[in-house]
């Protein structure tokens, strides 16, 4: 949660046109402003990490020319060189050398398990690990670690995935105080902007989107509730993937609202991002996305919409795009959104400006409905934990406990959700009920006005100045209508405001996340926005 106030895919290593359309026969070449990166991002002969994806990784892999112990290692020694600047990850696992060995093993005996095999993975501190710590950041949950994986970690330990450890988070997925200091958590400490050190990485999937902009792992696990994967994601410069409510399961998730959360995968572009989706995401039918697959991403296979060959074959040619500015983001950040979609119509695209509707009613009611689901479920996961066993509990043990106060010292929402009506209320069922349908109408009837095959919008501002005092400039709304409905959202880079990094967000309807990640890698492609972050201390203070 980011707006506290209302504010196996089996592409087999044999399919060598999913490979080879990602990677060219010779060394990735390093990116722009080469110079400026610490130590470390070419740790691997021939490998920028900054630029590698999965399909690339992999192809080597499968030739012997790279070890996922190499790979594992070079993310270690940037984590230990690069981190100590923004303060991203919170343990290194003690196992993720032995996981990395037995990549190592099945690629030579031919028998990797899919793309996922042999790749570092970082998860956020609020995903369920047997054999690390899970403290959404609080002391309360510091202690023994949770008895079982989440369901997403055990998918991605059979996918083959190396995991390489947790990442910092705005508390209890900045869901405590009224004005929370976003990247901020008692366990970590503040989370920085790799861009500009001082400023916000926004929340709460803050350690998860810093440590990819970074390159300190390939890809990462975010959440949300509202906001916490795509605002740090467009913040942080890089990709992030809310999916359709119920496509990655929740459980082992620390939850805010089990009608809104969401865990889902981030990376420094949408192939790494999509290939991670196909190993923690499949519901109980085995769609994803809408397809009736396995769970197994057909679609992302040679051919399919997500072949990087269809990418560059004028993937946006014909799409229609419906363009929310949100001009309350000032006039840098539309500017940003007015050169997007001159590029996008420049590849084909036709682009219409839209305002989806019942914006200030949402903003009404999702939080009020939160408090109470918040209750409900956190009280029920405090109960498979050692530490408080409620919510009650919980207040008492941050009253008590001085190091819980030292950046942001409130838990007014911890307050309001113990007071706040039952779930079983009828006015909250009438709530939730509202929300339900008017986020839904607001997307899906924006989409059938203008034949539209996603809604756009700036994903985030200019990072603000970190102020444990003043709290977090966050009030960004285009997140609300797909976070509420349960829709997929995707951050992709779009530009900057000066060294600050803008995304766009793109929306669809429900499970149309294949649908979704296809469009976002065309996007991807013709804004060509990522680059590497330049680590500043500040900037100047006529910087947004």
């Amino acid at each position: 949660m980011r707006k506290t106030r209302v504010g196996v895919l089996t592409v087999a290593l044999a399919a060598g046109s999913l490979l080879a359309g990602m990677m060219g026969p010779n060394a990735v070449a390093a990116g722009p402003d080469a110079e400026n990166r610490p130590t470390g991002s070419s740790a691997l002969k021939g490998i920028d990490l900054d630029t590698v994806t999965i399909p690339q990784l992999q192809a080597r892999m499968h030739k012997g020319s790279l070890t996922s112990s190499a790979l594992t290692r070079a993310y270690l020694r940037r984590i230990e060189t690069v981190d100590p600047k923004i303060n991203a990850v919170l343990h290194t696992s003690p196992a993720a050398l032995r996981q990395a060995a037995a990549s190592d093993a099945r690629h030579r005996r031919g028998e990797a398990r899919g793309p996922l095999d042999g790749i570092p993975v970082l998860l956020k501190d609020n995903v369920d690990t047997r054999d690390m710590p899970t403290t959404a950041g609080s002391l309360a949950l510091a202690g023994e670690p949770p008895a079982k994986d989440a369901v997403l970690v055990t998918r991605l330990k059979r996918a083959g995935a190396v995991i390489l450890g947790k990442t910092n988070l705005s508390e209890w997925a900045n869901f405590r105080a009224a004005k929370p200091t976003s990247g901020w958590s008692a366990v970590g400490g503040q989370t920085n902007n790799p861009f500009v050190l001082d400023r916000n990485p926004c929340g709460s999937s803050s350690g998860s989107a810093a440590a990819l902009a970074a390159s300190l792992s390939q890809v990462a696990i975010g959440t949300e509730t509202d906001g916490s994967i795509v605002c740090p994601a467009g913040m942080n410069g890089v990709v992030g993937h809310k999916p359709s409510l119920g496509l990655v399961s929740g459980t082992g998730v620390v939850p805010i609202s089990a009608e809104q959360d969401t865990a889902g995968p981030m990376a420094r572009n949408v192939i790494d991002t999509a290939l991670t989706l196909s190993v923690i995401g499949g519901d109980n039918s085995g769609r994803l996305g809408g397809d009736r697959s396995t769970g197994r991403g057909e679609r992302l296979a040679p051919g399919g919409p997500l072949d990087p060959r269809n990418v560059r074959k004028g993937g946006l040619r014909g799409k229609r795009i419906g363009l929310w500015r949100l001009p309350s983001l000032g006039p840098d950040v539309d500017a940003v959104m007015t050169r997007t979609a001159q590029k996008l119509r420049g590849a084909g695209a036709e682009v219409v400006e839209v305002t989806p509707p019942y914006q200030a009613r949402l903003a009404e009611l999702e939080f009020p409905a939160l408090l109470s689901e918040f209750h409900r479920d956190i009280d029920a996961y405090l109960g498979t934990r050692e530490g408080p066993r409620d919510l009650a509990a919980l207040i008492e043990f941050n009253r008590t406990h001085p190091q819980e106060q030292t950046c942001f010292a409130g838990q007014e929402l911890f307050e309001q959700a113990l007071a706040a009506p039952s779930t079983t209320d009828p006015e909250y069922r009438a709530m939730r009920a509202e929300l339900a349908d008017l986020s839904r109408r607001s997307i899906d009837e924006t989409m059938a006005a203008h034949d539209l095959d996603a809604i756009a919008s700036p994903a985030n501002p200019p990072a603000w100045t970190t102020d444990c005092a003043r709290g977090d400039n966050d009030v960004i709304p285009s997140s609300t209508p797909a976070a509420v409905a349960g829709y997929p959202s995707l951050s992709v880079p779009a530009g900057s405001v000066g060294e600050l990094p803008v995304g766009v967000l793109l929306m669809a309807g429900d499970h149309q996340d294949a649908a979704l990640l296809s469009l976002g890698a065309a996007v991807e492609r013709q804004l060509h926005a990522w680059r590497a972050p330049r680590y500043l201390p500040s900037v100047s203070p006529a910087t947004p």
